[in-house]
């Protein structure tokens, strides 16, 4: 007989306390293997997927997509076990690459100690009465616990005379839209977009906030139908009011963040023009060289390294408890980075041990899976200095508050032709403007002024970076 056991949101680590659901991964009814991936949830440092430790058949869900859990809170439970007579679970569970024998992995998070890939997950098709393979389900459903009947949790399809019950003929017309986010879902709401009509252009058809501003931006068809008078008049007197958007997952995060460095750093900022011609022509000539291209950002970093190196007090964070400045040994560069979902800050760790070719790829790599939403909570936490290039904006400089509990940003400006003296004569020289934004219980103007103008001369003459190398 068939084992009802209940898998709850497990502890996704790094002090996070609560999920949002983006996406259902499995319906009622899939069967599901050990390990497998069975839903999409956003946390307040990444989107991950969370497998479930079970195999069996899928027999109820708690919780609809935009849902906010808290860790320890029933996600979905599973049929395991069933009777051998019945075969229909555990012959299934095989086929997807389940162990029968086992009655879970312990492993909770992908990436985070699930060792084989997951298995494709296959849906029970209905059969005829009397047939071995609509046991199953049926001992699913009269397992599961009376008190499933209330909750808001999607319940197992009804069985009537041990018949399983057939799935809804047009399932995309029932089933949940794949949307990356719920402030996209919540977009399209508002302004009576149908998400069905849409076809997705994120991974997998995954509709993204540029497809709802898109469908927006289409030409409506005239109605043929005109509205009453008593419709018109109430349109009129409408107001519009106040969109109110929840500060929720990334966005709640960032807020959260900010919010404490303001209130605890009292920080200070300091600025320099540089002349980035001689660093541009060292980039060139490294590209023309051969082999892998080396970006501007990594070359900013390995200055920064060299910096930290000479100024550790930047490196550094504040123990307020024990009233201490703590230097750290090791630097992991945090650099922003821009999203659909918000700015997140993925961190390269031990930058100071790279080159500017392993910190090329290392940007590239997080770049990319930033903006597939791929980061893990690893990729975004335990970063001890932050390099923000905001001149990919188009602006030339920032005051930008400093990522708690870190001591330090370097901002980095566009690089645009200025009029600049020159060897003693005006000319047009490649410029961009950099600012350092401290923390001024670690050190004083002065560290802080020998750091900035460290890196100022790296730039503007490249050649002062092989003394540290």
């Amino acid at each position: 007989m068939a084992q009802v056991l209940e898998f709850k949101l497990p502890d996704l680590g790094e002090g996070l306390t609560e999920a949002e659901i983006v996406r259902w991964l499995v319906s009622v009814g899939d069967v599901v293997a050990i390990d497998q991936p069975v839903v999409e949830v956003e946390t307040a440092k990444a989107m991950v997927e969370v497998p479930c430790p079970y195999g069996g058949v899928v027999t109820a869900r708690f919780g609809e997509e935009g849902t906010e859990l808290p860790v320890g809170a029933p996600l979905l439970t599973v049929a395991v076990g069933a009777a051998d007579s019945a075969g229909a679970v555990s012959d299934t569970a095989k086929s997807a690459g389940a162990d029968p024998s086992a009655e879970s992995s312990g492993n909770v998070l992908v990436g985070y100690g699930t060792g084989a890939p997951a298995a494709r997950r296959r849906r029970i098709r209905p059969v005829a009465p009397g047939s071995a393979s609509a046991a199953a389900p049926a001992a699913a459903e009269q397992a599961r616990p009376s008190a499933s009947a209330s909750s808001p949790a999607t319940t197992a399809p009804a069985a009537a005379n041990g018949v399983a019950a057939a799935a809804p003929a047009d399932k995309a017309a029932t089933g949940p839209v794949a949307v990356i986010s719920p402030l996209v879902r919540k977009l399209a709401r508002e302004h009576g977009v149908d998400l069905r009509a849409l076809a997705g252009s994120g991974p997998d058809g995954l509709i993204l906030r540029a497809d709802v501003e898109r469908a927006l931006r289409a030409p409506e068809v005239p109605s043929t139908v005109a509205p009453a008078p008593a419709a018109l008049s109430a349109a009129a007197a409408a107001t519009p009011l106040a969109e109110r958007v929840p500060l929720r997952g990334v966005r709640g995060a960032v807020a959260d963040k900010l919010s404490r460095s303001r209130r605890e750093i009292p920080d200070a900022t300091c600025w320099v023009d540089a002349d980035a011609t001689e660093l541009m022509a060292a980039r060139a000539a490294m590209n023309a060289a051969g082999g892998p291209k080396i970006s501007l950002i990594a070359l900013m970093a390995r200055i920064c390294t060299a910096a930290l190196a000479r100024h550790p007090e930047l490196n550094s964070t504040v123990d307020m408890d024990a009233r201490e400045i703590v230097r750290l040994p090791e630097v992991h560069l945090g650099f922003a980075a821009q999203t659909e979902r918000g700015l997140v800050v993925p961190v390269v760790k031990d930058a100071h041990n790279r080159s500017a070719e392993s910190l090329t790829a290392e940007f590239a790599r997080l770049t990319e899976a930033a903006r597939q939403g791929a980061l893990t909570p690893a990729d975004l936490t335990g970063g001890t200095f932050t390099l923000n290039n905001y001149g990919v904006f188009g602006v030339d400089g920032s005051t930008p508050i400093i990522n708690h509990p870190e001591a330090a940003m370097l901002g980095v400006g566009r690089i645009v032709p200025k009029p600049w003296v020159h060897a003693g004569e005006l000319a047009v020289r490649q410029v961009v403007q950099l600012s350092l934004t401290f923390d001024h219980r670690v050190c004083d103007g002065g560290t802080a002024g020998g750091f900035l103008r460290y890196v100022a001369d790296c730039v503007e003459h490249p050649s002062v970076l092989l003394r540290s190398l």
